[in-house]
């Protein structure tokens, strides 16, 4: 089992909810194909869940 997520910002968020925007914020995403690393856990999947139409995710 992986512990490390690396989530990637591959669509634009423009016209996303506003929910969906404080969330990928919140991921520390800004701008389109920046890379963050995260620790693989319950509160990190729930975040990648709601914004999974913007941002492709490979574990490490």
């Amino acid at each position: 089992m992986t512990n490390v997520l690396e989530i990637t910002l591959t669509k634009s968020p423009i016209g996303a909810k506003p929910g969906q925007k404080k969330t990928l914020e919140a991921l520390g995403l800004r701008k389109m194909q920046q890379t963050v690393t995260k620790a693989d856990n319950a509160a990190m999947r729930g975040a990648v869940t709601k914004v999974s139409h913007l941002v492709t995710v490979t574990e490490k």
